[in-house]
C-alpha cells in the first residue's frame, strides 16, 4: 500500500478509536422531535414513505413513471413525481410535479397538478401507489421500489426525522483527506444543492438527487485525487468523481478550496478520511480507504 494512503487509513483507524467512534467536528443543539434509527421502531407515518415507480398509460401513449412520498410527521405528507422514471432511472431535470398528502388510518391520499395544471390524486396502500382519475377510478398503480446494498467504500443510514426541517434532519458528511465534505442529510424528495445529500458541500451540487429515503441503507463510492503541491504551492486543486447509490452524481469536479468544519485547516497531499457528528443518530458500515489502481 502507497504511504499516503497508508498515512490515510492510519489516520482514520486512530480517528475511529478515540472513544470507541468517529471523532467530530461539530455537534448542534439537541432536537426534541424524535429521532429513529431502527426501521422496526418508528411511527404510522414511515411505511407510507419511499420511492414509487410504474408506467402512466394515457390514451395511445404510455411514460414510465416515478414518486417520491416524504413523511413530515403528524401524518402529513409530500410528493415529487418524475415523469420518465425515478432519478437515475430515467428521469430528465428539470420537470417535477409536487403534490401534498395527509394519512388517513391505512392509507394516504394525495393530490397535486399534473403537466397540463390538471388537478390529480393518488392513494398509498398497502406497498403501492394508485394513481385515480377525477372520477376515482384506478389508472395506474405503482409499486414500492426497494433496493440492496453494494460493494461500496462507504455505507451509511439516515435517521428518520419527521419533524425536522433542513440541516436538522439527519445531518452528518464523509471528510476526504479531512478536508472535502461530501455531504449526508435527509434530502429525499428535495432539489439536490451543494448542502444536500451528496453535495460537495459550499463547492458542487450533486448531478440528480439520489438520496434514498431515511432507515434505508446508502452508499457513497468516491473516486478522489488529492491536490498537487510542488514546495508549498498547489499547482492542482483536488479532484473528487462520487457516485451516490451507484449512480454518478460528480465527474472529475475540481474542489479549489478545503470545504467548512472539517480537522484539517489547510490543503494537504495526505490525510484521513473523516466522519462528522452533527447531532444526528446516523448509522455507517463497512468503510474502507483503498488505493486506486
Amino acid at each position: 500500500m502507497p504511504a499516503a494512503f497508508r498515512s490515510c487509513l492510519i489516520g482514520f483507524v486512530i480517528a475511529l478509536s478515540v472513544a470507541g467512534r468517529p471523532s467530530f467536528a461539530l455537534a448542534a443543539s439537541p432536537s426534541t422531535n424524535p429521532a429513529y434509527a431502527d426501521p422496526a421502531h418508528t411511527d404510522e407515518d414511515f411505511l407510507f414513505q419511499g420511492e414509487y415507480a410504474g408506467t402512466l398509460t394515457q390514451g395511445d401513449t404510455s411514460e414510465k413513471y416515478g414518486v417520491q412520498v416524504i413523511a413530515l410527521g403528524d401524518g402529513m405528507f409530500s410528493a415529487v413525481g418524475y415523469p420518465g422514471g425515478l432519478p437515475g432511472d430515467g428521469w430528465a431535470a428539470p420537470t417535477k410535479l409536487r403534490g401534498t398528502g395527509k394519512r388517513d388510518g391505512a392509507h394516504v391520499n394525495l393530490a397535486g397538478l399534473d403537466i397540463g395544471g390538471t388537478q390529480r390524486r393518488a392513494l398509498v396502500k398497502d406497498g403501492s401507489l394508485t394513481v385515480l382519475d377525477d372520477a376515482g377510478t384506478a389508472i395506474a398503480t405503482f409499486a414500492k421500489v426497494t433496493h440492496g446494498d453494494a460493494t461500496v467504500h462507504i455505507e451509511f443510514r439516515l435517521p428518520y426525522q419527521p419533524k425536522d426541517r433542513g440541516q436538522g434532519r439527519g445531518n452528518s458528511g464523509a471528510y476526504v483527506a479531512g478536508a472535502y465534505e461530501v455531504q449526508m442529510l435527509d434530502s429525499f424528495g428535495l432539489d439536490g444543492k451543494n448542502n444536500e445529500c451528496g453535495g460537495i458541500y459550499s463547492v458542487a451540487a450533486p448531478a440528480v438527487n439520489m438520496c434514498l429515503p431515511p432507515l434505508e441503507w446508502q452508499t457513497y463510492d468516491i473516486d478522489f485525487t488529492a491536490p498537487r503541491f510542488e514546495g508549498d504551492k498547489k499547482v492542482k486543486d483536488a479532484m473528487m468523481t462520487v457516485r451516490h447509490n451507484g449512480v454518478l452524481i460528480h465527474e472529475n469536479a475540481t474542489i479549489p478550496k478545503i470545504t467548512p468544519s472539517g480537522p484539517q485547516k489547510t490543503e494537504q497531499p495526505t490525510g484521513p478520511l473523516y466522519l462528522q457528528d452533527h447531532g444526528n443518530p446516523v448509522r455507517y458500515r463497512n468503510i474502507w480507504v483503498k488505493p486506486k489502481s
